[in-house]
Formats: structure tokens, sequence, C-alpha cells
């Protein structure tokens, strides 16, 4: 199993906040020129909306709405690149297009765009991802995805008409089924190893038992010897 040491390294920081600068990027050149985008957006069962599968989560509808996630973006990046540096790009990429995927098969027929689909899917990918593994310091990380972002859960059902709950539930199932498929990757609780210890293990029986070794008696012939011993030595100086 491997064994990993989180460090920080530059791109642990760089990436995530490229990927947030790329997001206002493109929002800023839609609105600077008038542009609208929504049709790049995944439109349910229809070949033309495949293309929103790589395409909407880099469109947002409002600064509301692009604001709304791209704090929680940053973080979750942050977080599963530092904590999941070897398989983050791995989790990111095809967690993004099953999520498109699994948004495009069933959700209702309008354009489904924003980033909320990939939060859901780093923030259930992390979540669960400490609970399967069972490595103290990521269980930690869980609950703090808890506490910051337990509150989306309930975004994850027909709660608003505007929101597209599909994208989240998307999102949510693929994260979840990701941090299963990938709990024997990355990083892995210690197992700690256990030296022999014969002394140790002599004061026990066979069946566990606190049983040590009695002590030899000790003899009227002994005490005869090491008293002539002593004498002998004492003779000898």
């Amino acid at each position: 199993m491997e064994q990993q040491n989180f460090k920080y390294k530059r791109g642990v920081v760089v990436f995530p906040v490229s990927i947030i600068f790329l997001l206002w990027f493109i929002y800023f050149i839609e609105i600077k020129f008038g542009y609208n985008f929504n049709k790049y957006g995944i439109y349910p069962q229809t070949l033309g909306g495949l293309k929103g599968i790589l395409f909407s989560p880099f469109i947002h509808s409002s600064t509301k709405h692009l604001f709304n996630n791209s704090i929680p973006l940053l973080v979750m990046l942050v977080s599963l690149y530092y904590f999941y540096r070897k398989i983050a790009n791995k989790v990111l990429i095809l967690g993004l297009l099953f999520t498109g995927i699994l948004t495009w098969s069933f959700a209702r027929p309008s354009y489904h765009i924003g980033a909320s689909g990939v939060v859901y899917l780093l923030v259930s990918f992390i979540f669960f991802s400490g609970i399967f593994r069972k490595y103290y310091r990521l269980t930690a990380l869980s609950l703090i995805v808890v506490f910051l972002y337990g509150s989306m859960v309930w975004y994850i059902f027909p709660t608003e008409e505007r929101i597209s709950w599909e994208g989240h539930l998307s999102g949510f199932l693929v994260g979840l089924i990701f941090s299963y498929f990938f709990r024997k990757q990355g990083p892995q609780p210690e197992k700690f190893q256990f030296t022999e210890n014969k002394d140790f293990e002599n004061l026990f029986d066979e069946h566990g038992n606190y049983n040590p070794p009695e002590e030899e008696p000790v003899t009227e012939e002994k005490l005869t010897v090491n008293y002539e011993y002593k004498i002998t030595k004492e003779n000898n100086k």
C-alpha cells in the first residue's frame, strides 16, 4: 500500500487559481462583447447537446452564479491536488466527463451550464474518500467538508426549477463512485509493524494468559558455592 507524505507544491494553488481565472475571463468576454455561450451547455438527449459535456463547466449565467461556484471550486481543487495529488488529474478529468454524460442522459430538456456539477463531484469524492480509506487525516478532511458544504446536499433534489439539480446529483454520484473505485490509489493509512520480543512473549502461555516462568529455587549447595567464590575473590585481592 502506498504511503504519502503531504507536501505543498506550487501547483497545488497555481492550477486551481488558473482555473478560476479562466472561468472569470470567459464570463468577462461574454459580457464585454455581448456573447451568449449558453448554447454550448449540455442539452440532454440531443446530439448537439453533447458538446456541453466539455464546455458547460466554463459557462455561467450571471455574476452571482459564477461567484457562488468559484469559492467552493477553488477550495475543493486545492484540497484535491494537495491530498490526492497523484490521482487528481484522473479524478477531475474523468469525473467531469462522466458527470456531463450522466447529466445529458436524464436531465430536463434545457441548457445546463455552470461548474456546480464539478463542485459536487469534488465535494462528494473528498468526503467519501476519507471514509472509505479509514485514514485519520482524510477523515478529518471529510468532517471539514461536511462542516463547510454539508447543506449543499439539499440541492441534489428538485428544489428550484432554475437550478440544475440533475447536474448536482450527477456530480455527487460520480464522486461517490470514484471515491470507492480509487480507494486503493493515492494516500493510504499507515500500517504499523511490530517486532518480535521473545523475552516478552515468554511471559504468556499458548492461550495468551500471563504465566511467567518460575524462577529456579536457590539451593544450599548454590549458596555454598557463591559464598566460597566470594571468599576466594577477596583473598586474591
